[in-house]
């Protein structure tokens, strides 16, 4: 797929994804219908609504491409998925649920096992993010578009890491020593890797968790600013793996923090 596909694919979601933000915020606002999953994870109205109005878009977009998503069954059986969309309608729901801010939708194309194009929009934030290529990575808020490069936007000096909680695992302290971290957020959902994108943090290291749509999409936009995501071996994450489960992952900036 040549970049000018991937460019329309992204930038005709924009609208989509920023009507998805304004239904979920005013379900919220109503007061949530929420159940638990098997996986004993909550979900609830929003993440549905959100969930069938990105994928009746993306299927106009690009009806010839398979969907995987969080909140449906579709395809989660095929283990031959090369060229596929990844979404998480709602990641953070939590946060969500909770009236916190940092909840985000997602929506990632895999091509070749590879994350190409990517949308995440924290609409309680009012920020949304895309990427199509190298180098074509874009924040747009309040309808002003700027250019993400992963420049350090912290001191010189500074590590600022993200972590996915307050209390580190003996594990994940050993990373942060390894990289000179100084201070950590905790930040819960793919926002993560948007403010790796943007420069204001520089890293974020995680032990096998999650699957393959809570990250296709940052992946793709920190990729595409210039960032680097690898596993603890230094390996490059590939998607449609068995059961979409996560490898370990560290997020950086730069090679040189």
């Amino acid at each position: 797929m040549i970049e000018k596909e991937k460019k329309e694919i992204a930038e005709n979601l924009i609208s989509t994804f920023e009507e998805a933000g304004n239904i979920c915020i005013k379900l919220r606002e109503q007061g949530l219908k929420k159940e638990i999953k098997i996986d004993n994870t909550p979900v609830t109205n929003g993440d549905m609504e959100v969930n069938k109005l990105i994928t009746e878009k993306i299927k106009k977009i690009t009806p010839k491409i398979p969907i995987v998503s969080e909140e449906s069954s579709i395809n989660k059986l095929n283990e031959n998925l090369k060229t596929f969309w990844l979404i998480d309608p709602i990641d953070g729901t939590y946060d969500y649920i909770n009236n916190r801010d940092e909840f985000t939708i997602n929506a990632g194309l895999i091509i070749n096992n590879k994350p190409e194009v990517g949308i995440i929009y924290a609409p309680a934030k009012k920020r949304l993010f895309y990427a199509f290529h190298k180098g074509k990575c874009f924040e747009l808020t309040n309808k002003k578009e700027k250019k993400l490069d992963c420049k350090k936007l912290s001191k010189e000096g500074e590590v600022k890491a993200v972590s996915y909680s307050n209390k580190l695992k003996p594990l994940i302290e050993n990373w942060h020593k390894k990289f000179n971290v100084t201070q950590y957020t905790k930040m819960r959902s793919s926002l993560k890797f948007c403010v790796v994108a943007t420069g204001e943090f520089d890293i974020y290291v995680a032990e096998p968790r999650a699957c393959e749509w809570d990250i296709a999409a940052g992946h793709a936009i920190l990729k595409n600013a210039g960032g680097i995501i690898t596993d603890f071996e230094n390996k490059e994450i590939l998607y449609g793996k068995k059961d979409f489960k996560n490898p370990s992952i560290i997020l950086k900036r730069s090679s040189l923090l």
